[in-house]
């Protein structure tokens, strides 16, 4: 009988968010981000989840591959680019689009000569300051593209550091807009510039917020990009990681429970034992009071989560017991509380589901 964590892909969820991303961006078409193997739900169930999408983007030149070998026949967009020039040959080869944020990129483009066209989106940095040339910088790059004969479309992009908090008091997100239209003032060009983010910005800026192509990522797979809940977005997740009780304890007041003691009971209590720990890919640094469920009833987690096994609070759960079915994020959960409760971002419990943990579907 094999170890009972399973993390179930829900391809009908994927399918809804999908949805909601163009309800957001009527006219525009969109980029499914697929990128760290669709953010761990695997590349053949984005293709099913997405098969609605525009075209796929991702960084991952082999896995960029593997949609073509699997039947993606529309764009794909690599986000970072070429880092070589094999990598402009596997564009040329496989009808790949590539990303061009500096100069040497462009340089390699220049002296690579191809046998086929590629589509290039260009990259402005408004402010992130990760990749991208910088408004005053974008023309002469544009410019440069133009002229080599194995470029074919050049599409405009930017990303968003704030699009979660429009008022953002660092860098919001119309100062964003605001410095790539005054970059692109003149390129008559496609433009790509919301992330999931942006995408929910768009019903309320779409006088300024004009995208051709929009970029969901994280909303895809029914995590919030920040600044409502997932539920209040309209989103449903993508994955259910979920275990059983493997074993239960009865503890009284004074006992403690797992590796270095740090929960201390101060009352007597069951506590319940999941088969799920940071080698599946749950978060070590996840604190008492992280929540689950134990057969649909929200409970906590309580000491310190090791390799193989975690420790929930069964207190009020007169149903639990070995067997019972213990959820970790997904229907029922949020990744995202999880996430805020061990101090990251549902992006990362997503990305980081272990190779040993089963995947169904649904």
């Amino acid at each position: 009988m094999p170890r009972p964590i399973t993390a179930t892909i829900h391809i009908a969820a994927m399918q809804h968010n999908l949805a909601r991303a163009r309800a957001c961006a009527p006219g525009s078409q969109a980029w499914a981000v697929v990128k760290a193997h669709a953010y761990g739900h695997g590349l053949a169930r984005a293709l099913r989840g997405f098969a609605d999408a525009d075209g796929m983007a991702l960084i991952e030149f082999d896995n960029a591959v593997k949609l073509r070998e699997l039947g993606w026949q529309k764009p794909i967009l690599l986000l970072e680019g070429w880092f070589d020039a094999a990598d402009l040959h596997t564009m040329a080869q496989h009808g790949l689009n590539g990303a061009a944020h500096c100069n040497e990129q462009i340089a390699l483009l220049e002296s690579t000569p191809l046998p086929r066209k590629i589509d290039v989106h260009l990259k402005m940095n408004t402010g992130m300051n990760r990749l991208g040339f910088k408004p005053e910088e974008f023309h002469a790059a544009y410019t440069r593209l133009r002229a080599i004969p194995h470029v074919g479309e050049i599409t405009l992009m930017t990303h968003f550091a704030n699009a979660d908090e429009a008022a953002h008091s660092c860098l919001p997100i119309r100062e964003q807009i605001r410095r790539f239209g005054q970059g692109a003032a003149g390129i008559d060009a496609p433009r790509s510039l919301a992330n999931s983010a942006g995408v929910f910005r768009m019903p309320e800026l779409h006088g300024e917020l004009v995208s051709d192509w929009i970029r969901p990522g994280i909303m895809l797979y029914g995590g919030t990009p920040g600044g409502h809940t997932a539920g209040e977005f309209g989103l449903l997740p993508a994955m259910t990681l979920a275990s059983e009780l493997i074993g239960v304890q009865q503890i009284a007041a004074g006992d403690f429970v797992g590796y270095g003691s740090r929960f201390a009971a101060n009352r007597t209590m069951r506590v319940g034992v999941v088969a799920c720990g940071y080698a599946d890919g749950y978060p070590r640094h996840a604190p008492t009071g992280t929540p689950v469920l134990v057969d649909g009833i929200r409970t906590r987690t309580v000491g310190r989560v090791s390799m193989d096994m975690m420790a929930v609070d069964l207190t009020g759960i007169d149903s639990a017991r070995v067997g019972s079915r213990v959820v970790l994020w997904g229907e029922g959960l949020p990744v995202d509380d999880v996430a805020a409760s061990a101090g990251t971002i549902g992006y990362e419990l997503l990305c980081a589901v272990a190779p040993r943990v089963r995947i169904l579907e649904d």
